[in-house]
């Protein structure tokens, strides 16, 4: 299974406007992703109830993984955007 480790890149971590941005761009991808801190449960990335619960704050890793045709590309495209600053590039 297919998986990225990312660093979060917004200053509130994913916390409201940038679990909001996460969870819709992860909800339009082919494949389920889910999302996890070290040692954590996994939950789903469309879900920003489930990703606010990760209490995922800046600078801290989030490993990303999704299964299926398309998982590396879904998984690319996740990461890409949770290493940027989403409070301000959107």
């Amino acid at each position: 299974m297919p998986e990225r480790l990312v660093r979060i890149a917004s200053k509130s971590g994913l916390h409201a406007r940038p679990a909001a941005i996460f969870s819709q761009a992860a909800s339009e991808q082919p494949v389920a992703v889910t999302i996890e801190k070290s040692g954590g449960a996994p939950v789903r990335a469309s879900s920003i109830l489930m990703i606010l619960t990760l209490n995922a704050d800046h600078g801290e890793e989030v490993i990303l993984r999704a299964e299926g045709d398309g998982a590396d590309a879904a998984l690319d495209a996740l990461a890409a955007l949770l290493e940027r600053n989403l409070d301000e590039d959107f």
